[in-house]
């Protein structure tokens, strides 16, 4: 369940990716392109009065074919926000204007949507571009570390979530120190601070477990957790069996600090910067890394490539699917105009261009395109159906990097041991023995026995017929297509060498032979 929210929330994130690359390419004439944001709990009526109020101030604007562009796009906002009641609970961001495309055309576009969390910014603009400024601030991260900060003195339990710590409770413990005296009571005294100690650990992990882990769920409510002291607290904290397991793999580092209470827990958000930042860094790597794991030990749970990955997704074989976020690959559904057949591709920019992979291989019969859409927005709709799990991948990272080089940027780590190639077809170009190809490659067999194995030794073969010689021609050329695999062609190695072998045993024999009949002939002539 917590899985497919963060994978929902991924998607998410991607979207609004490609929406801002999108918005911050668009241009256009003037100053007709309209960005309006709208908080949560802002008023629609007010934002309403408020474009009235802007289409009588651009109805005087001189240049005739701005001054129309500006009043469209006003109209265009007014009529979608009359689709509204109350602005949504994240607020609502508005596009709409007229863009320039590639091909010099003006085309009108409207982009209204609710962000997957809530938006703080409040903007009206009109520009020849969009302002996606305030999307960008919805990428920011804004997962929820915990902070514990254990000294001798007393310990605190606090958050950080983008920019905003918040100290959750803190309590001050007085603990016996260390000393010389005490006579014969010395170790009485000794036990009795080793059980202060223990009784302080224990509390601050009973303490840990109420904030950080969410009672109605029973999962911890921080993305990870950051132990921090002057002493031996937090390290005895950390390894102890008080400690909730739950928490326990949610820590991503244990720092030293030389202060406790609120000033220690400041110094502990400078010393783990860096780690915070690279969180998602390291997921990333961490998954890439599992990926890499399964392939390197050839357990057959892992498939790379589109039409692979296409194939195994389809068995409902896949249980992560990986895919690089600027993957350039397009999904078209096709349509044979001769028999009706319906067709996908997945093609990309450079076999677009190759206008044979629009036409029937078989009949040249043109394929119409019935649908287009891009790979990655195929997946971020339909990965449910086929029960797997989607995470977006960079090439920020050298895992990442690699992956997208290596692979083509797509694969998954699959549920259980598959072997791809036992359902390869035909027309992806593999050639398997068919009845006719066995047939061929017996005849070639034969015919290469005959021609070494079975003629006499040390005496030529016969002269071999055209006919004869035309019958082997298909076997040679099933063998030819037959050694493109990689255990055919260990086959025939052997084949042809246990030949060459028979063929040198027989003209040692036959070389024995006449040495020894030369031998007799002259003792013969001797008598």
């Amino acid at each position: 369940m917590f899985r497919n929210q963060d994978t929902d929330k991924n998607i998410e994130i991607w979207k609004i990716k490609k929406l801002i690359k999108a918005l911050e390419a668009a241009r256009g004439n003037g100053t007709s392109m309209i960005s309006l944001i709208m908080p949560p709990r802002d008023q629609v009526a007010r934002v309403t009065k408020m474009l009235g109020d802007e289409f009588g101030t651009a109805s005087n604007i001189k240049s005739r074919v701005n001054r129309q562009s500006v009043l469209g796009a006003i109209t265009s906002a007014q009529q979608r926000l009359k689709l509204y009641n109350k602005v949504p609970p994240n607020g609502l961001v508005l596009y709409t204007g007229t863009i320039m495309t590639d091909d010099g055309k003006e085309k009108k576009v409207t982009i209204d949507f609710e962000p997957f969390k809530a938006i703080n910014a409040s903007l009206y603009l009109c520009d020849n571009k969009f302002h996606t400024e305030a999307l960008n601030e919805l990428l920011e991260s804004d997962d929820k570390f915990g902070f514990i900060v254990m000294d001798g003195n007393g310990t605190l339990f606090g958050t950080l979530s983008g920019n905003t710590r918040e100290v959750l409770h803190k309590f001050t413990v007085d603990l016996p120190k260390k000393h010389g005296r005490g006579g014969q009571s010395a170790l009485r005294f000794a036990r009795l601070r080793m059980e202060k100690r223990h009784n302080y650990v224990r509390k601050t992990a009973e303490l840990a477990t109420q904030m950080y882990i969410n009672p109605a769920t029973s999962q911890p409510n921080v993305s990870g957790l950051i132990l921090a002291g002057s002493a031996d607290f937090k390290t005895e904290l950390s390894q102890s069996d008080m400690f909730d397991p739950r928490l326990q793999v949610k820590i991503l580092n244990v720092v030293d600090v030389s202060y406790g209470g609120e000033n220690g827990f400041n110094q502990a958000i400078e010393l783990s910067a860096e780690i915070l930042s690279n969180v998602k860094f390291i997921q990333e790597k961490n998954l890439i890394g599992k990926y890499f794991e399964e392939i390197s030990q050839d357990t057959g749970k892992y498939v790379f490539g589109v039409e692979d990955t296409l194939k195994t997704l389809e068995m409902g074989a896949v249980e992560t699917l990986i895919v690089w976020e600027n993957l350039d690959i397009n999904r078209y559904v096709l349509k044979n105009s001769a028999t009706a057949e319906i067709v996908i591709k997945h093609l990309n920019k450079d076999q677009e261009a190759d206008q044979s992979n629009f036409r029937d291989s078989e009949t040249s019969a043109e394929l119409e395109v019935q649908e287009k859409t891009s790979l990655l927005e195929w997946f971020a709709n339909e990965y449910r159906k086929f029960g797997c799990t989607l995470e977006f991948v960079t090439n920020k990272s050298q895992e990442g990097s690699q992956f997208c080089r290596g692979f083509g940027g797509i694969g998954g780590i699959l549920r259980y041991q598959l072997d791809i190639r036992q359902f390869d077809e035909l027309s992806d170009g593999e050639l398997y023995l068919h009845f006719a190809e066995l047939t061929a490659l017996t005849e070639l067999v034969l015919g290469l026995a005959w021609l070494v194995l079975c003629s006499p030794a040390g005496v030529s073969a016969p002269p071999v017929r055209w006919q004869e010689l035309a019958c082997l021609i298909p076997g040679i050329v099933c063998l030819s297509q037959f050694c493109r695999r990689s255990r055919a062609r260990l086959w025939i190695f052997c084949l042809l060498w246990c030949a060459c072998r028979a063929h040198k045993r027989k003209e040692q024999l036959h070389f024995e032979s006449r040495i020894k009949s030369t031998t007799v002939d002259g003792d013969l002539c001797k008598i």
